[in-house]
């Protein structure tokens, strides 16, 4: 994994074995993630997971989740609300139970709260999200 230095962001990685679209939603993820015009690596990983989905036709979640497979981490601003959602809704089981999280997920997590986010945010529910200059709303 790549280690960014503008922001405590892990890239991910193109994936192993070329299956679903994995290849070409890492493709487009990577390219748009280069032209998104923000200083702020947060908002260039929100923006190019929401430009990756609308050009494969899929979900954000979906989008998120196949990069946080594929060894994307970042903190909890840089994801669409949706991903959020399920990734608190899935963390809260077990790894074993249906619907449960998965090994990528699990270390989303620990990133997370080694990064210091909110270690009670899937209770609270309300998701900060960042404008489009980069705020917090």
């Amino acid at each position: 994994m790549t280690q960014t230095d503008t922001a405590n962001i892990t890239l991910p990685l193109p994936p192993e074995i070329h299956e679903n679209g994995e290849m070409g939603i890492y493709a487009k993820f990577m390219q748009h993630l280069r032209h998104v015009p923000n200083s702020r690596m947060e908002i260039k990983v929100l923006s190019a997971i929401q430009f990756t989905a609308d050009m494969v036709d899929c979900s954000d979640a979906h989008v998120a989740k196949l990069l946080i497979e594929l060894g994307l981490r970042a903190p909890r601003m840089a994801f669409p609300a949706e991903f959020l959602s399920f990734a608190d809704q899935s963390l809260m089981r077990n790894s074993w139970d249906v619907g449960g999280p998965s090994k990528a997920l699990c270390e989303l997590q620990g990133f997370w709260h080694a990064a210091g986010e909110d270690k009670f945010a899937a209770f609270k529910g309300g998701y900060p999200l960042l404008s489009t200059e980069g705020a917090l709303v």
